[in-house]
């Protein structure tokens, strides 16, 4: 039996219209394709099917439901003068932490930079020290917490990075509540290790690679929980040779590398993430022409953290530079203590509005080239016919609408895996239990 049906909407996002829909009416007239956004595949006037949790058909309202009528499902969704997006995906975040760093918000308002907050003993060690001393159930609430809110605003699949333990059994302690969210929450998390996110207080830079190659990475791997390895290549941080060291010792151990690149300063990590072919390069607002090219010829996705830039009143990336080289950019919020930005829409508005993305690129940044950037090639970030049904409707006209409320959730409905999951504003899955009103 059908378990669902959206019917009626104004306009779905397919997904980018070079990889195909599978559904053969992209080119027929009567379906309401919307030939006037580039590289993005829309359907007018659409409707669309769902059956054990995948996407069986997408088109035109009277061809879908004709086939899977609305009143033979278990469920239909009449999304009437609205956009239906494929569930936002999270590339980049940083989401399971403790403790608070509101005082850090105050300060860069007075002016302090992030380096000189961190040199007068805040930033990534006062997380540090307050995950070491929570417990593994407040930090599996603390996350559920931060997805909670992300769901709200539309993310169904997330990347979340360790590296606030900096030590093995830290984290691995952090790995395991990411898998124990996992089991726990809907939205679909990937988890990363990040052993390497700064030099713990105390000890030499080349010690601590030496510990995270020798004994977090095999801990890591044993573990058997962490998909990626990355590392803050970064100027003060970890230079090159040491982010090759601990990358590669990531790959040899099963780990996918991703890297932190060319962020505060160009010192070649953008490099280093295509010698390697890396999955993906993140941040990159220091990155040259060169780099652009040397990613695309590699085939590193760039991850575009816009979020970033805004709250820490930094240059904004290229966007452009990247698009016109022909690289799939894709877009993260880069959520944690520092940045502290859960929607998806907004990263989205802010790319439109700060690096001259248009509505399309930068929604295809949130959704099909995230998934690329998290190596997910099965369908995740669209709605094509045999992908997971996590989708979004929104409670606007058009999907261009998403970025122009900027600021604003206009989030109505949230579909993961083919079940409704926040309606009119309030999470209906979490553990089994429905929620409280969703932020």
């Amino acid at each position: 039996m059908t378990e669902l049906v959206v019917h009626d909407a104004a306009e779905i996002v397919v997904g980018p219209r070079d990889t195909g829909s599978g559904n053969g009416n992209d080119s027929s007239s009567n379906t309401g394709s919307d030939k006037d956004t580039g590289s993005v595949q829309t359907e007018r006037d659409a409707a669309l099917a769902v059956e054990d949790g995948v996407v069986v058909a997408v088109g035109g309202t009277d061809e879908v439901c004709r086939e899977y009528p609305p009143e033979s499902a278990e469920r239909a969704v009449d999304a009437t003068g609205k956009t239906v997006l494929p569930g936002f995906v999270d590339p980049h975040t940083h989401a399971l932490f403790a403790g608070d760093r509101s005082d850090e918000f105050v300060a860069r308002i007075e002016g302090k930079t992030y380096t000189e907050i961190m040199e007068a003993g805040g930033g990534i060690v006062v997380t540090v020290e307050a995950v070491r001393e929570t417990g593994d159930e407040e930090l599996v609430e603390n996350l559920c917490a931060q997805l909670d809110v992300m769901l709200a605003h539309g993310t169904t699949t997330a990347e979340v990075k360790s590296g606030y333990g900096l030590d093995t059994e830290t984290e691995c302690r952090m790995l395991d509540v990411i898998r124990r969210a996992d089991e726990r929450h809907p939205v679909d998390l990937v988890p990363t290790f990040m052993g390497a996110h700064v030099v713990p207080e105390g000890v030499e830079g080349e010690e601590y690679v030496t510990n995270v190659v020798e004994e977090q990475i095999p801990a890591v791997a044993e573990q058997g929980v962490a998909e990626f390895c990355d590392v803050f290549c970064e100027e003060g941080v970890f230079d090159v040779e040491q982010s090759r060291r601990i990358l590669e010792a990531g790959v040899e151990h099963g780990l996918k590398a991703k890297i932190h690149a060319e962020e505060f300063s160009r010192i070649g990590g953008a490099q280093l993430a295509a010698e390697l072919g890396a999955v993906s390069a993140d941040h990159l607002l220091a990155a040259t022409a060169e780099d652009v090219n040397a990613l695309v010829d590699a085939g590193v996705v760039p991850t575009l953290l816009p979020a970033t830039a805004f709250s820490l009143d930094e240059p904004y990336a290229d966007a452009r530079r990247f698009l016109d080289a022909g690289a799939p950019v894709a877009l993260g919020s880069d959520l944690n203590p520092s940045c502290f930005v859960h929607s998806a829409g907004f990263v989205v508005s802010l790319a439109c509005f700060r690096m001259n993305m248009s509505p399309e690129e930068a929604l295809l940044g949130a959704t099909a080239n995230a998934a690329r950037a998290i190596d997910r090639t099965d369908g995740t970030g669209t709605l094509q016919t045999g992908a997971a049904a996590d989708l979004t409707v929104f409670d606007v006209p058009r999907a261009r609408y998403v970025p122009y409320n900027a600021g604003t959730n206009r989030v109505e409905t949230v579909v993961k895996d083919g079940t409704v999951v926040v309606e009119t504003g309030h999470s209906v899955q979490r553990d089994g239990h429905t929620g409280g009103e969703s932020p």
